[in-house]
């Protein structure tokens, strides 16, 4: 069954990175995927919110949600499943991007953004479509520059809104 999903993966992977390919998303997905690198985009959006008085428990939420899902996702499971990055069998293959150092599962950017998704939605939030919208976008620019296999983001995605969920709980005792 493993090997199945392995496969499925590659697949898609591939299908991808051939059919999706063109200039202007070479230009466009390494500056989505840099708005994830190292949750910066989420840590803006955060510290903003962090300085208006209304919205100071929303950017304690995403603070406490980023540290969460980076213990538990770049910390713990990274270590544990050691899954290699699709790019590390062929050490010639040219990327868009920096090759990442880290191990490949679940994707930290996509975990990091989904959390993010995860308190807006559940806070119900004004701008919960457009957090999702770009969460999704930094999650499919993982796939589409050769760093992450679809099931790594499907993971960090699944990682990421327990996280935030979690973190709504956390502070707020339920979810709404």
């Amino acid at each position: 069954m493993r090997k199945y999903f392995k496969i499925i993966d590659e697949k898609i992977l591939k299908w991808i990175n051939v059919n999706l390919r063109n200039k202007s998303f070479d230009k466009i997905m390494p500056i989505i995927t840099a708005a994830g690198n190292l949750g910066i985009v989420w840590v803006i959006i955060s510290v903003f919110l962090l300085a208006k008085r209304d919205y100071r428990l929303l950017g304690k939420m995403i603070i406490t949600a980023l540290i969460i899902t980076t213990i538990i996702g770049e910390g713990i499971i990274k270590h544990i499943i050691k899954r290699e990055r699709p790019f590390s069998k062929d050490k010639e293959k040219q990327l868009l991007i920096k090759r990442p150092i880290t191990y490949s599962f679940p994707s930290g950017h996509t975990a990091s953004s989904f959390a993010v998704a995860a308190i807006f939605i559940e806070t119900e939030n004004v701008a919960s479509f457009e957090i999702i919208v770009l969460a999704s976008l930094i999650a499919f620019s993982r796939v589409y520059l050769g760093v992450h296999y679809p099931s790594d983001v499907i993971g960090g995605g699944i990682i990421g809104f327990f996280c935030g969920v979690l973190t709504v709980v956390l502070f707020l005792g339920k979810v709404y």
